[in-house]
């Protein structure tokens, strides 16, 4: 959107980003070094660039804020498999053994599958899953 907003329609993509002081070539905004080869020395290609004057350096400052921005972190887990966790939680509780055998288990989880799909659960929604396991002791206090 900085670029998009520092454009000027009336000059080339090149003669653009040079005045934002972005490259547009990225092969010849930064030189290659010279390299020896068996004793020789092999000069790169002999392009030289010019000091260009950045007459909009607020659109690199700007690009460059919003990098140093923290990301968002947007882990989630899907609707499918909290609801599946949960009504094995509810059902077996522990018994990781007991759900294998169990007609909510679509794709035949392992004991050890069930129990790390619990525990990933439980990493992700940490306060759910203990208002959750609340919830359930609260019912089996309710049923006694």
């Amino acid at each position: 959107s900085h670029i998009r907003h520092a454009w000027d329609p009336t000059k080339s993509v090149a003669q653009n980003l040079a005045e934002m002081g972005l490259a547009d070539d990225p092969n010849k905004a930064i030189p290659v070094p010279k390299k020896k080869l068996l004793g020789m020395e092999v000069e790169s290609d002999g392009w030289k660039q010019g000091k260009k004057i950045v007459r909009k350096p607020y659109v690199v400052n700007e690009m460059e804020y919003e990098a140093s921005l923290p990301e968002k972190k947007s882990n989630t887990l899907s609707r499918d498999l909290i609801d599946y966790v949960r009504y094995m939680i509810q059902n077996h509780g522990e018994n990781y053994k007991a759900s294998t055998g169990y007609e909510k288990n679509y794709y035949q989880d392992t004991p050890k599958q069930i129990k790390r799909k619990i525990n990933v659960y439980k990493n992700f929604y940490p306060e759910e899953y203990k208002d959750f396991i609340a919830s359930l002791k609260q019912e089996k206090m309710d049923v006694q």
